[in-house]
């Protein structure tokens, strides 16, 4: 298999989010196979991506090439990682929501104590990146060709279509509704969806 997700233009994200479940992400002992992304567009195709506004000094990543990591922290204390995969200059990324740890298992543990569960290591996005070891440093660095802590690696069988659903995105305050979360039907390290209640203003 090629890494063929890395020309996908800035139209195809949601495909290319779609394309990425299965996928290994690999990071110095521990290998992570990917069940949940979420797509995103930017430059005021998509109110509910960092780049809908244009590039900042925090999303710079998602306006250069494909096949870099975005990583960024919410609530001042999780990180959160995203593989960029449109063209320089047309922000697209893709965000790594959740996966299943299938090497590296005690590692994983070790920095997710509070995991009761080891389909719960990686069940959420920073529960991923947190699994992984993976520090804010290695923000804009390469998925694919070693130059960087995360390596992304192809499944051996890809994810059988039947088995893809896709739905509303989580955490996000726009477009919200847009179909645009991909996970492997029936995995159990999918994280739990909740739909985005408006916050009431009077």
């Amino acid at each position: 298999m090629t890494n063929a997700w890395l020309d996908a233009p800035a139209a195809a994200v949601a495909e290319t989010a779609r394309t990425l479940l299965g996928w290994l992400a690999v990071v110095d002992g521990v290998t992570i196979r990917i069940t949940e992304t979420e797509a995103y567009l930017g430059l005021g195709q998509d109110p509910a991506s960092h780049a809908h506004r244009g590039r900042t000094a925090r999303n710079a990543a998602m306006f250069g090439p494909a096949g870099h990591l975005y990583l960024y922290r919410i609530y001042g204390m999780h990180t959160c990682a995203n593989v960029t995969c449109g063209p320089v200059g047309e922000p697209a990324a893709v965000l790594l929501r959740a996966g299943q740890v299938v090497d590296g298992a005690d590692l994983a543990r070790s920095r997710r104590p509070a995991a009761k569960r080891d389909v719960d290591l990686a069940s959420g996005p920073a529960r991923f990146v947190e699994a992984l070891g993976l520090p804010l440093t290695a923000y804009g660095t390469s998925v694919v060709d070693g130059t960087g802590p995360l390596t992304l690696r192809p499944p051996t069988e890809p994810v059988p279509a039947e088995r893809i659903q896709a739905g509303p995105r989580v955490g996000v305050t726009a477009a919200h509704d847009v179909a645009w979360r991909f996970w492997i039907a029936g995995d159990p390290t999918v994280s739990a969806y909740r739909r985005h209640v408006p916050r009431r203003t009077g």
